[in-house]
Parts: structure tokens; sequence; C-alpha cells
């Protein structure tokens, strides 16, 4: 079955068209139909996702998958919250995973809670119309540290150490990060729902 994700994030279509392989779901990226991006216009992660993947639903006529995804930290309110991956341009830097990073580190100096979670919100819809979506939650919680640390990953991986593990998620493999994540732990409530609702796998 094939799905249209929305989004144009290479690194994100990689780690959730592995976790969907076992269903027989072919995710392709918004960008190659031609479809812009959705305005984001909301406070939660699965009102955004949903938006993201009616939209996409809609221009391609195809089943849609969106996921929107963030950091949230607890000494800041919960913040960056759903403007994770716009957090430096807000205060009049630049779009950059480094600039967000960066301003993160400058919020939190002087800190000591510095407890904090990636959230993710999967959302599916069979059509732009589709009066049941299906939407799963997933949350991975960690701490944030006082400098970066680890090659891998993206956004704010380099910053997220995960006590359980001993290692930033920027440190870890793929298939570690796969199995523990945000995005993967979304990935378990979907699947199941994709099984009972849409009959695949």
């Amino acid at each position: 079955m094939k799905l249209v994700l929305a989004s144009n994030n290479a690194k994100k279509l990689v780690e959730l068209q592995a976790l969907f392989a076992p269903l027989g779901i072919e995710l392709v990226n918004q960008g190659s139909l031609g479809i812009p991006e959705a305005e984001e216009p909301f406070e939660t992660f699965a009102e955004n996702a949903l938006t993201k993947a009616r939209h996409a639903a809609k221009l391609s006529g195809l089943p849609a998958l969106a996921d929107d995804s963030g950091l949230s930290v607890d000494a800041l309110g919960g913040a960056p919250g759903v403007r994770s991956a716009r957090y430096a341009l807000d205060a009049g830097g630049e779009k950059s995973d480094a600039a967000n990073n960066e301003r993160l580190l400058r919020e939190m100096a002087g800190i000591e809670d510095r407890r904090a979670r990636f959230v993710c919100a999967l959302v599916a819809v069979r059509s732009a119309d589709d009066p049941e979506p299906l939407i799963a939650m997933g949350r991975w919680s960690g701490e944030i540290l006082k400098a970066p640390s680890g090659e891998g990953g993206f956004g704010y991986d380099p910053l997220m150490h995960i006590p359980e593990l001993g290692q930033t998620v920027a440190s870890l493999g793929a298939t570690v990060k796969n199995q523990h994540s945000h995005r993967a732990l979304a990935a378990v409530h979907l699947i199941q729902q994709f099984r009972e609702v849409w009959r695949l796998g």
C-alpha cells in the first residue's frame, strides 16, 4: 500500500519507512509529488499532524501519513514544543538544527532541572475527509545536556541524553534508535491500528 508522507525530511522518511516496512507500506515523500508543506497553526502535535495528513491526502489523492514531533522541556513550560523546528527562527535566528540547539542551551543556562521528552504524533488518513483518522502518540524521556554529544541523528539528538541507555540519541545506532524512540513508540501504536482498522499486514 502506498502512502504519501506529509514531510520533506529525508531522514524522517528513512526512519518511518523502516518502521512500517513489515506491513508492506511504501512511503512517498510529498515533495516528490510537488506538494507544498502545510500550515501548522495549532498548539498540539496531534492537531498539526492531522492537518498535514489531510493536506497531503487532498493534493495527492492517496492515503497519507503525517508526523508532528518535537522536544518538550519541563523547565521551559513544554517549549520548544510544536515550534521545535523553528525554535531559533522564532528568536530571529536561522532555521537549522545547530541554531535550534544553540538557542536551547542559551535558554537553559543555569537551569538545574534538565528533564525533557521527545514527543511524536503520527496520524494516518485514508482520504482528505476521512472521519476516522488513526492517531498515535509516543514519548521518549531524557535529560538535556549542557553541550552536544554524538555525531548521528538530527534535530535535538546531540543534546538529548537517555539515562537508561547511557548515551545521547545522537550516539545511538539507527537500529537502537528505532527500537526506543518516540517515533518508534508511536509507530507501535499506529501499526496496531493499521492492522485492526485498515486490515493491513
